[in-house]
């Protein structure tokens, strides 16, 4: 149904959209824009791969030494005002997928009503608000760094959502408050050429600004199916009530999920200071996560240094005894023994570190900027980190050193 809907709002951006290209007396606000990042980035490690999220199957250190994937985007946008009230935007946006190539994808396209000047809903597919910077964490040059921190932002790599949303805007003293709420629901594919899908996604964001002051709250519920995951833990079923009991315990199949983040941000010009703390929890092998990070930097004219500290730690599971073997004939035992050890490794590789990043920004012309960083990842013991895609020889809770650099524009 929301894809129905998310297509039948793009056709009618297209009918309206031309019809605003032959009225341009009608329609004076028809606009188109864009933004993209060339970068490249290189992982010390050599046993696994610095990915740009959880769905990209490969990146920098195993796959290749210098990646040009991890952080290159580009993306166009068209935005229409139909009516004074009616407003149409379309972005599409080309980078690396979960099939490894760049065919260009829909990331918004939605109708806005403006019911007064600061109530309105939309429809269609729409940014998914439930980190600080979720509207601009492609738009990298809106942003400090080369990428947002994945101690954050990597708990929910998805960016975008298929719904409706209501906005409501009121000032008061000095002070002026966004307050959203969202429904709806998304699709992903992944490299095991399976799908991920959020169903009954509700969420609730509210941003208030104050001079050089942003604070930011959301709650978001959703229920997950990881369909890749069903057939392993359908294999533990086959063992009776404790192999009911584990998969129930640990599926990812329509389970329900719950993320709360907060963040504050002071720019006063010269200098600025962000930070960020979120929590995801569920009851499947994912668990309980808990990440943050906090940013400063100061403006020299047109060159900005900054450095950020961050960590993500997971609260839940990292063993199992699994499925007992007493009494098990040798095939069987076998059999669940080999489940244990998957579901085991599955449970220790949650994302466990402390990284810090230093990092300089030179805009050197108008609307560009060319960004150089270093991270250093600390992995917890037995954790892979944020790192995936670990080869035999890759050993948990090492270190890994990136060195980053991008050009990011806007036009």
């Amino acid at each position: 149904m929301m894809r129905k809907l998310v297509i039948a709002t793009a056709a009618a951006m297209f009918i309206c959209v031309t019809a605003a290209g032959a009225q341009a007396a009608e329609f004076p606000n028809f606009s188109f824009n864009g933004f993209g990042t060339l970068g490249v980035v290189h992982s010390d490690e050599d046993q696994a791969d610095f990915a740009s999220n959880l769905f990209a199957p490969d990146g920098a250190g195993y796959t290749r030494d210098w990646s040009p994937e991890v952080d290159s985007v580009l993306g166009v946008q068209i935005t229409t005002n139909l009516t004074p009230r009616l407003t149409g935007i379309l972005q599409v946006v080309s980078e690396q997928r979960y099939d490894e190539n760049y065919t260009p994808t829909v990331e918004w396209a939605n109708l806005t009503f403006d019911i007064t000047p600061d109530l309105s809903l939309r429809a269609g597919r729409m940014v998914q608000q439930t980190f600080m910077v979720s509207e601009y964490r492609k738009v990298r040059y809106a942003i400090p760094w080369i990428r947002p921190p994945k101690e954050v932002y990597g708990m929910i790599p998805v960016a975008n959502v298929d719904g409706i949303d209501l906005s409501y805007r009121f000032r008061f003293d000095g002070f002026t408050n966004t307050l959203r709420a969202l429904y709806g629901g998304k699709d992903a594919d992944t490299p095991d050429g399976s799908e991920a899908s959020a169903r009954d996604v509700v969420g609730l964001s509210n941003t208030l600004e104050w001079g050089a002051a942003t604070l930011f709250a959301s709650y978001f519920r959703y229920r997950l199916t990881l369909e890749g995951l069903n057939p392993f833990f359908d294999a533990f079923r086959q063992f009776g009530a404790q192999g009911e009991a584990i998969a129930d315990r640990y599926d990812v199949d329509g389970k329900r999920f719950e993320n709360i983040s907060l963040g504050l941000r002071y720019d006063p010009g010269e200098w600025f200071v962000m930070g960020e703390w979120a929590w995801m929890d569920s009851r499947t092998f994912i668990g309980d996560i808990r990440g943050w990070y906090i940013t400063g930097g100061y403006r020299f004219g047109e060159v900005t240094p900054y450095m950020t500290l961050a960590q993500v730690k997971a609260h839940g599971d990292t063993s199992t005894p699994g499925l007992s073997l007493a009494g098990l004939p040798a095939v069987q035992a076998a059999h669940a023994a080999g489940l244990n050890a998957a579901l085991n490794q599955i449970l220790g590789s949650a994302a466990q570190q402390k990284s810090i990043s230093v990092g300089i920004r030179w805009d050197f012309i108008l609307n560009a900027a060319l960004k150089i960083q270093y991270q250093h990842l600390d992995l917890d013991e037995g954790s892979p980190g944020v790192l995936t895609n670990t080869q035999p020889g890759f050993e948990p809770g090492g270190s890994a050193n990136l060195f980053s650099a991008a050009i990011d524009f806007v036009f």
